[in-house]
């Protein structure tokens, strides 16, 4: 029984915070020059480690990129399709499952230290800029430092932001959802 409980728990939680990326990934702001827009979709996959862990957030961040790619516009922009994929935000879209498996470790297995799961957050944002900025370069033809410039650097304060929210509410959500 308690197997059970415990699946549908877990069930239950990968599906809600699919939904909320699902929800909040599409709003952006377009920026003139990149064409990277400023998202909540890394404040999504944030809270997500919190809630989830490193599996269950993995498994739910697949699921969202599954959803996105059978058509269901929850990529940035409302965008949708294997095309955004290949397009120039696809590299971070394969970054964001890097991003959930390094920051969900930390923030699972090291509980109690919070510096560590900011590290962790901060370590798989990094190989989320990694993937990104490469595939942005290889799209728009331009090296790598061209492509950090338009692809990170932009965005750097505004995810420490989401970082440092997702740290606070994250850690809230996770007890007020233990017994979902």
């Amino acid at each position: 029984m308690e197997t059970t409980r415990t699946t549908t728990h877990s069930l239950t939680r990968i599906a809600l915070m699919t939904a909320v990326l699902c929800i909040i990934s599409p709003f952006t702001i377009p920026l003139p020059f990149s064409p990277v827009p400023l998202s909540l979709a890394t404040f999504g996959l944030y809270l997500s480690c919190y809630v989830l862990g490193m599996k269950n957030s993995a498994i739910s961040c697949i699921l969202y990129i599954l959803i996105g790619i059978a058509g269901i516009p929850v990529f940035s922009s409302f965008g949708s399709g294997i095309g955004k994929i290949a397009g120039p935000t696809g590299g971070y879209l394969v970054g964001y499952l890097f991003l959930v498996v390094i920051g969900g470790f930390f923030v699972e297995h090291f509980s109690d230290t919070l510096s560590l799961q900011i590290g962790g957050l901060l370590a798989g944002t990094a190989v989320c800029y990694l993937f990104g900025t490469v595939w942005l370069a290889v799209q728009l033809h331009v090296n790598f430092t061209a492509a950090l410039m338009i692809g990170v650097v932009p965005y750097l304060i505004g995810d420490a932001l989401k970082i440092a929210a997702a740290v606070f509410i994250g850690r809230k959500l996770k007890s007020a959802l233990q017994f979902l």
